[in-house]
């Protein structure tokens, strides 16, 4: 299963229409778990209900763009919140693996179950992120040069990849 996760691919490792088992995430926070300081929040805004068909790229939503201060390097655990909706169809052995590069070097591989969901359910559950330990030096590159660190979200119902998001990351305190 992890063999096949690679270093932040230029293209996505499945389509959207994989995510047969209509998985949204809808909405998504980051806590400082010492104090429990919310550092990021983001909630989808609804979808209209008036019957209208939208057209939208079907990679939207599956990148991120991080803006943190410096200071977050300094942090040892978080916790990230995420809220999400399923299909019609119950799902078994959800799971997520996280991998975070700063340029070609692997900083953490993080491994996450989400468990049973109930079908046509909202669940929210959180995860906790132990960060590792950074040199000085890397901390320094890291906020020196935004964006070069990057991360890849791998989503599996079954041990089957049903879902591939990207992020990057500034700490650097702006765009």
């Amino acid at each position: 299963l992890s063999a096949h996760l690679g270093r932040c691919f230029p293209d996505y490792l499945c389509s959207p229409e994989e995510n047969v088992h209509m998985i949204d995430f809808t909405r998504f926070k980051i806590r400082d778990m010492e104090t429990g300081t919310v550092l990021f929040e983001i909630t989808k805004p609804p979808t209209p209900g008036n019957g209208q068909t939208q057209k939208c790229d079907p990679n939207a939503g599956r990148f991120v763009r991080y803006q943190f201060t410096p200071a977050f390097l300094q942090l040892r655990q978080v916790g990230a919140t995420v809220e999400f909706t399923v299909g019609d169809t119950p799902i078994n052995n959800f799971r997520m693996i996280e991998r975070h590069y700063f340029r070609d070097q692997l900083l953490k591989s993080f491994d996450f179950e989400f468990g049973f969901c109930m079908p046509s359910s909202k669940n929210t559950c959180e995860h906790i992120y132990e960060f590792p330990t950074l040199s000085e030096e890397m901390m320094r590159e890291m906020i020196l040069h935004p964006y070069e660190t990057q991360s890849d979200s791998f989503y599996f119902v079954d041990n089957k990849l049903v879902m591939h998001n990207k992020a990057d990351y500034s700490y650097s305190g702006g765009p």
